[in-house]
């Protein structure tokens, strides 16, 4: 297994359909272009209910509907749900999360207040012990500074990942030298990260340049990355008793 050096993603685990109003393709165009692009997986991870323009929660209570495969991709049945309040709250009932595949916790502006450090820390810290929640979603955002250092130990210990967003390099530009040092410190500490496009277009799928680039420049750990070989995410997805 290559530790170092340039590495490949299999697996784009945070992608919205036209389900969330500001996206603007269906799951089989998401499907069909992962596969054109060699991946093996992706997740159906739409904005949960708080966020304007986001699906009713019978869109998530119904993706078992879903093939497991489409255009002979995995698909993950999930969600990016929204992080509301400084006690870690999430949008979504948790009889849906704990039926869910995938469970992405992001922290959003005009849905999560601006609060201190301190604040946003132990928001941080509830949603890393809620045993629903896979992947905390881009949390560079200067907004919502957190302690990273005990937030990240945190996310070790439950065996969680941290999101490397390829979007917030277009939406959140501010937030990415946050980003960068949330990598650096990931490295350093051994956290597994996901490197994930939050394509809200289906073209945008499996590109991920500006991390690869990141992450090759400061030689992150190609075992830390849950999406880099089918086996590694494999094996994450089976301690949370999801069959790949």
């Amino acid at each position: 297994m290559k530790l170092y050096s340039e590495f490949d993603v299999v697996a784009d685990l945070h992608c919205h359909t036209l389900a969330s109003s500001h996206a603007y393709s269906t799951i089989t165009e998401l499907a069909k272009a992962a596969s054109e692009r060699g991946l093996v997986a992706i997740g159906c991870t739409d904005h949960g209910v708080a966020m304007p323009g986001a699906p009713h929660s019978w869109h998530f209570g119904n993706l078992k509907d879903l093939p497991d495969k489409i255009e002979g991709v995995r698909v993950f049945q999930g969600v990016e749900a929204n992080v509301v309040d400084f006690d870690g709250r999430l949008d979504m009932d948790n009889g849906i999360l704990k039926r869910l595949e995938l469970v992405i916790a992001s922290m959003h502006g005009g849905l999560m207040p601006k609060g201190s450090v301190e604040q946003c820390t132990n928001a941080w810290l509830s949603v890393v012990n809620n045993p629903h929640v896979d992947i905390l979603g881009h949390s560079g955002e200067p907004a919502f500074a957190y302690d990273y250092e005990t937030v990240l130990k945190a996310v070790k210990q439950n065996g969680k990942a941290v999101e490397l967003n390829e979007h917030s390099f277009v939406a959140r530009p501010q937030s990415i030298d946050n980003c960068i040092s949330i990598a650096k410190l990931c490295k350093d500490l051994g956290v597994f990260v996901a490197v994930n496009s939050d394509s809200h277009y289906h073209d945008a799928v499996g590109k991920f340049e500006r991390w690869k680039q990141i992450l090759n420049d400061i030689d992150f750990p190609c075992n830390l990355i849950i999406n880099s070989n089918k086996e590694i995410l494999t094996l994450f997805f089976k301690n949370r008793g999801i069959n790949f």
